[in-house]
C-alpha cells in the first residue's frame, strides 16, 4: 500500500466500518445537530467540556462512508483540545478541504500538519463531497458556541 491514495482510502474505510467514539454520551453539556439534506447525512455531536476544555466527545447518526469517517477523526482530534485550539483547528480543516491546499509549500505543509485529517484533503475535488467532510466540523463549532441545528444547505 506505498500510494497515498490506498492509504487514505483505507483510512476512511476504517473509520467509517469502525467509527471512534460512535454513540452518545451521557456526560454532554453541550451538543448540536448537523444536517446534509443534498447527501442524508445527520449526526448529533455531543461535548462532555471542563471550563474551555473538551474532556470528552462524540457523535452519533447516520451518513455516507466520508462524513462518519471525518465525525471519527474530528472526534480524535478534538478531545483535550480547548475552544480556541478546536476553532484553530477547524479553520485549519476547512481550509484544506475547500481550498487550493496543492499548489504552495505552505499549503503541503498545513496538510502534512493535519496528520490523519490530511486523508480528506482529496474531496475538495469533489464540491458535494465537501458538505460530507465537513458537517461534523461544523456541528462540533455549534456545540462550542450557541448549539442548535447546522444544515450543509
Amino acid at each position: 500500500m506505498s500510494d497515498p491514495g490506498e492509504m487514505y482510502q483505507a483510512v476512511i474505510l476504517d473509520h467509517n466500518a469502525k467509527p471512534r467514539n460512535f454513540g452518545d454520551l451521557q456526560n454532554a453539556t453541550h451538543k448540536a445537530d448537523g444536517d446534509n439534506p443534498m447527501c442524508g447525512d445527520n449526526y448529533t455531536v455531543y461535548l462532555e467540556m471542563d471550563g474551555e476544555k473538551v474532556v470528552d466527545v462524540s457523535f452519533a447518526g447516520c451518513g455516507c462512508a466520508i462524513s462518519k469517517a471525518s465525525g471519527s477523526l474530528m472526534t480524535q482530534a478534538v478531545k483535550g483540545k480547548t475552544r480556541a485550539e478546536v476553532e484553530e483547528l477547524f479553520l485549519r480543516f476547512h481550509e484544506v478541504v475547500t481550498g487550493d491546499a496543492s499548489t504552495t509549500t505552505d499549503a503541503r505543509d498545513e496538510v502534512e500538519r493535519l496528520g490523519k485529517l490530511a486523508v480528506f484533503a482529496g474531496v475538495r475535488e469533489y464540491p458535494a463531497r465537501v458538505k460530507c467532510a465537513t458537517l461534523s466540523w461544523h456541528t462540533v463549532r455549534s456545540a462550542l458556541g450557541a448549539g442548535g441545528i447546522v444544515s450543509t444547505e
